[in-house]
């Protein structure tokens, strides 16, 4: 919640809440990596609900940040791509999140650290056990 309630102040200038940040930066993220995901494959990638991300898609897309397209295959499939705006919103709020995440991180050593990574394994071990 600390880190929610902190992303949200950073990027309140710009306009976005967390979740939008997560939904544009992972998206921004796969563009890069040479996808066009669906609403269903950035649920699976953010871990947000699907009925969710089909709701925030939609108001992203309203917003011009996003661009919602049927899959040329399967018409129920809707794909999601960052317009130019979306581009230029979240590159400086991907930058403001990694300095707020240095801070956060600096009494580790920082993101790049070794107690950092050590505490990203034991924390990546807990939240992949099944309860």
């Amino acid at each position: 919640m600390k880190w929610r309630v902190a992303v949200d102040r950073a990027l309140a200038p710009v306009g976005l809440t967390h979740a939008q940040y997560v939904m544009l930066a992972s998206l921004y993220g796969m563009e890069r990596a040479g996808q066009t995901p669906s609403q269903r494959e950035l649920a699976d990638h953010t871990g947000l609900e699907p009925l969710y991300v089909s709701k925030l898609a939609r108001s992203l897309d309203a917003d011009g940040l996003i661009q919602r397209t049927r899959d040329t295959v399967d018409t129920r499939t809707m794909r999601l791509e960052l317009t130019e705006h979306g581009r230029t919103t979240i590159q400086p709020a991907i930058a403001e999140v990694a300095a707020l995440l240095d801070r956060l991180l600096a009494p580790l050593g920082g993101r790049r650290g070794a107690r950092t990574a050590t505490f990203v394994r034991e924390l990546t071990d807990l939240l992949d056990t099944p309860l």
